[in-house]
Order: C-alpha cells, then structure tokens, then sequence
C-alpha cells in the first residue's frame, strides 16, 4: 500500500485513559501516512492515572515510542495541554521525545506556531481546580455511562458550545500569532477541527479523538489539510477492561515496545 507523505502530521486531545478515547484509530492514522514531523498538540492523556489506561492506549504510546527512534529520522514533538501537566516530564522520557510549551517552526517561508490553546480559555486559566475536578467527575460518568458513551460525549459537545471555547480559542490564538509575527497557527483543546483566516493569517484546530468527527491536520507543499478519519467495520468500541495491578501495566507496556531498548538515550525537555 502506497502511503500519503506529509511535512507534518497534527494530532491532538486523544484523552489516553478515558473510556471514549480513540486510541486505535489514532494508531491507525500514524500507520497509514508517511511524514517527517509528528505534533501531538496536547491532551494526549486524560489525567494522571495510569491505571485507566487499555491495551490499545498503551499500543498507541509504544508506536510513538518507534517513531522517536533516531533511525526513522522523524521528528516527534510533544506540546503540553492542560490534561497532560504533570505527566510530560515522565512520559518524554519513556517515550523518547522532546516536550514544549509551544513549538515553533519554518517551512515554505512561512512562520508556524502549535500551541495546545487551553492558554486562551479564561475558564482553563482563572478556574484550574474547579476544571481539574469537573475533568474528574467526566471520568467517572464515562464509566457509568451506555455502550459508545452517547451521555459523555453529548456533555463535551455541550460543554463545548456553552463555553463558546472554539470562538474563544481562536481568537486568542490569532492575536498571539499577530504578535509573535507568525502566519499560521495550530490550536486543539477544543475538539472541533476548524480553520479560521483574518487578515492573512491562518488558524486551525485540529480537533479530536474523543467525539465523532476524528480528525488531524496535515502540511505539505499544498497547504494545510483537515482530514476527518474513515470510520472502519471492524473499529471496536474503544472502552476495554483496565489493568487491576501495577504489575499488569508494566506488562502491557512491555509488549507495546515501551520498554525495549532501555539503554536508548531519551530527551527532556
């Protein structure tokens, strides 16, 4: 099969660990493309508990684990969003990749810039803990919840539009793109793909892997691309039995290649 070759593969907010997270999709679309950057624009973890994560989420994390080998010669960043505070420190070093605040870059002349965008949701800024426990509660509802997870994904979109948080984000980044003098600017956090364009400068969001659509960004000589993921038959339903005991995440993690080649020399951040 002939694979599609990017600049750069955009993805954000899987929520690694939560019961609607897409994880094997997710896998998927970084096995069916060809790039030489990968950008996983934050969320990629819904909280700090490891023991929520599947089989799947661990599988997920061992394929990036491979793609950070110097021998791919890809390079795989990592942009903190306010779900993975915490944990990037820990994971940049088992996955083996460098981990930003915001990560910068030149292509075709012109000035990029993938910030998670959480930093524009005065909701996220101003109200941290009440966010921290409302994340919580989500959790737990997601486990309580009907096969598919219709009442957990109808409260994300619900919440969503009653933050305005898409409007919100995407003004905050195209007047932080306006001053850091840069012509394009990627976002997630809000888990609606959208692409924005104000005196010529271009915003984009990469969206989500929680909710239907999936999506992801891709940047190539042509420009900027919102792809929407093509829901397969045989894509199972991604809640799957949790791990009882630690001994049993290190085995899944063992098996996803996570702990292969320990002598690898990882990078902080």
């Amino acid at each position: 099969m002939d694979l599609q070759g990017y600049n750069t593969l955009i993805l954000s907010d899987l929520h690694l660990g939560a019961e609607t997270s897409r994880a094997r999709e997710a896998t998927r679309v970084l096995k069916e493309n060809r790039f030489e950057r990968l950008i996983l624009l934050g969320d990629i973890f819904a909280d700090l508990n490891f023991a929520r994560l599947t089989k799947e989420h661990w599988k997920f994390l061992g394929y990036i684990r491979k793609l950070s080998n110097p021998k791919r010669n890809i390079e795989v960043v990592w942009v903190e969003g306010n779900h993975d505070h915490g944990l990037t420190n820990i994971m940049s070093h088992l996955v083996g990749v460098r981990v930003y605040q915001e990560y910068t870059w030149e292509y075709r002349g012109l000035r990029h810039i993938a910030i998670h965008g959480h930093q524009f949701d005065g909701f996220q800024v101003n109200r941290v803990r009440l966010s921290q426990w409302v994340t919580s509660l989500y959790l737990q509802l997601q486990k309580l919840d009907f096969k598919n997870k219709p009442i957990a994904r109808m409260i994300d979109r619900l919440n969503t539009r009653w933050l305005r948080m898409s409007e919100k984000v995407a003004a905050g980044a195209l007047s932080y793109a306006r001053h850091h003098q840069a012509e394009r600017i990627f976002c997630g956090h809000t888990h609606q793909a959208l692409h924005i364009e104000r005196d010529g400068i271009d915003y984009y969001n990469s969206g989500g892997w929680v909710d239907s659509p999936l999506t992801y960004l891709t940047i190539d000589e042509l420009g900027v691309q919102i792809h929407d993921y093509s829901e397969r038959t045989n894509d199972r339903d991604p809640s799957e039995e949790r791990s009882e005991v630690d001994s049993a995440l290190a085995d899944l993690a063992d098996e996803s290649g996570l702990l292969e080649d320990v002598g690898y020399e990882s990078v902080g951040r």
